[in-house]
């Protein structure tokens, strides 16, 4: 008997998936080895690295500003993926809930929204450094002053420096999580909505019965990628408070910033960026593992 031919489909996919291999390798290993290298050396911005040695990494392990940068970018980071899945999902909802109904304007919202996501990170500092300035002529204690309050210490309280920073990185990364939310709610069949209507369903019990149930696949997905996001977030803060009051401000990402450019310590630089791209993985993973058995539950 004569051997069936192979399909195309039956054909093996690694020959055909070497290319993008060999292009993420290029783009994406070598870099990463090439940190890894640098972190296991004396290399300086003005000296280039001339011995393999440990004294780097463990110079940054025993640090005693490290247990309260991580700190700092602990908190920053869950207040801040929690107002970005927030203040993204409320956007997409008012969009698409005023595009069913016909309102005029969505486009407009929609083209505003995703202005703040263009704006560079140095930019996005600034333009919240104005609005925080505690001066006579700072913009939200201008406003605080007009209705009788009085002014808020934005910058110069370590606590409320912080939360300045939250709001500023929200302001500016809220348009992508809205544009993933927007995809998966205009994905919901319509029918579903009316049903629920039919039925008499209240709002809330639509939004936690049906919308956030239906959601956890855009959930699980924009966790993860504004989780790494925001991990990676230093030009923002370096503009709008430059890590002070203290160090009340100085997440790892801007720490690793000001290891390498202002100690010019290259290798310390590069023991801090493994750090950083390890708690990114590692948080990702926790991520897609409890939600993605959420999700597989459900």
């Amino acid at each position: 008997m004569r051997r069936a031919s192979p399909t195309p489909g039956d054909a093996p996919a690694l020959p055909w998936l070497m290319p993008a291999l060999a292009m993420l390798a290029l783009f994406y290993a070598v870099p990463v080895l090439d940190v890894l290298r640098l972190a296991f050396s004396d290399a300086t911005l003005i000296r280039p690295a001339t011995e393999v040695s440990t004294r780097a990494v463990a110079a940054v392990l025993s640090n005693p500003a490290l247990p309260q940068v991580l700190g700092t970018t602990a908190l920053f980071t869950l207040a801040s993926v929690i107002a970005l899945q927030g203040v993204g999902l409320a956007i997409a909802l008012l969009i698409v809930r005023g595009e069913r109904r016909g309102l005029r304007g969505m486009t407009a919202l929609r083209t505003l929204v995703l202005a703040a996501w263009v704006v560079p990170g140095i930019a996005n500092g600034l333009i919240w450094q104005i609005l925080f300035s505690e001066a006579p002529y700072g913009g939200l204690n201008s406003l605080l002053g007009s209705v009788g309050l009085g002014p808020v210490a934005w910058l110069s309280d370590p606590q409320m420096a912080l939360v300045s920073a939250v709001i500023a990185n929200t302001w500016q990364g809220a348009a992508f999580s809205m544009i993933v939310f927007y995809a998966a709610l205009r994905a919901i069949d319509p029918v579903i909505y009316e049903a629920a209507e039919v039925d008499g369903a209240r709002a809330f019990t639509v939004l936690t019965r049906i919308t956030l149930p239906l959601l956890r696949g855009a959930v699980l997905v924009n966790s993860v990628l504004v989780t790494v996001q925001t991990l990676n977030t230093f030009d923002a803060i370096l503009a709008l408070t430059g890590g002070g009051p203290g160090r009340a401000t100085e997440v790892l990402a801007l720490f690793t910033f000001n290891t390498v450019f202002y100690n010019l310590d290259l290798a310390g630089g590069s023991a801090l960026a493994i750090l950083l791209f390890a708690l990114a993985m590692a948080l990702a993973l926790v991520l897609w593992v409890t939600l993605g058995r959420r999700d597989m539950r459900a």
